[in-house]
């Protein structure tokens, strides 16, 4: 049961923030200000959801390094993304051709907080954790990755390959971020980083969400496996390559600091003892 009452607290908050933001889309102070208060919102619920079901303090989302934890997630997923960019620049892929909008960014800023703080705390911080437990790290990695490439498939522009390139450089990584780390804030800070350089910084598509306008002013051309097409250059066999270092890196960190959690076995029933009657 608390499985379900801390899926459906987060998962309460983020479809009323998203239908929030979906209502006042185009407006940038309403978006950066609903945004921001959606990704606060869920952490306080998933704070006190946590310490309702399973009576201890979520120290995975504590209070204490939040910031830098944060932070450095960001700049990882910055600068992720950017080699992403750079590498379909250098082959001819994205074309910078002036300055965009500096207003779209700031309420990208808004919707990108909300999106990534919602999702970590769904697919990491309840869905991963909990089957974490039960089934052990390597299970839990693949099954909660394949779910949240799965997820992208209802976006405007998805397809089958676009998601599951959503779910191997960004569901596994992000699992695997957290199993090194055994905190929530740096896969959150690597989410937003991320999305955020896509969108409000290079301003490409995010993953077959349609156009960004960020601060750059750009268009993408080139085969599909280069610049992702039109689900957008996570659709790239760059980001791809991208994901899979990282998580490799990640897991490498969480075996050295003895966070896999090995999976679990039943126990086998003792035998019956026969007795003996003189």
């Amino acid at each position: 049961m608390r499985f379900v009452k801390q899926l459906l607290a987060v998962a309460a908050v983020a479809v009323v923030g998203g239908q929030s933001v979906a209502a006042v889309e185009g407006d940038v102070l309403p978006t950066l200000v609903i945004g921001a208060v959606t990704a606060m919102l869920c952490v306080v619920v998933y704070r006190w959801v946590v310490r309702r079901t399973e009576r201890r303090e979520p120290t995975e989302l504590g209070r204490s390094g939040w910031g830098r934890n944060l932070g450095g997630g960001t700049l990882l997923g910055v600068a992720m993304f950017a080699a992403v960019i750079a590498t379909i620049a250098f082959l001819g892929g994205y074309h910078v051709e002036g300055w965009g909008s500096p207003t779209g960014a700031l309420g990208l800023l808004g919707f990108m907080a909300a999106a990534a703080v919602t999702e970590e705390l769904l697919f990491r911080g309840v869905l991963f954790r909990i089957i974490e437990e039960r089934t052990g790290t390597w299970i839990a990695l693949a099954l909660t990755g394949v779910v949240f490439g799965a997820m992208h498939l209802a976006n405007p522009d998805a397809t089958l390959w676009g998601a599951t390139a959503i779910a191997i450089e960004a569901g596994f990584m992000l699992a695997a971020c957290y199993a090194a780390t055994r905190n929530l804030w740096v896969p959150i800070g690597l989410h937003f980083g991320w999305n955020f350089a896509a969108g409000g910084v290079f301003s490409v598509v995010v993953s077959g969400n349609g156009e960004s306008k960020g601060l750059l002013e750009a268009s993408t051309s080139g085969p599909a496996v280069l610049s992702g097409g039109a689900f957008g250059p996570e659709g790239s066999l760059y980001a791809v390559l991208a994901g899979v270092v990282l998580t490799v890196v990640f897991l490498w960190l969480a075996q050295r600091r003895g966070h896999i959690v090995p999976r679990r076995r039943r126990t086998a029933p003792a035998p019956a003892t026969a007795t003996v009657t003189p």
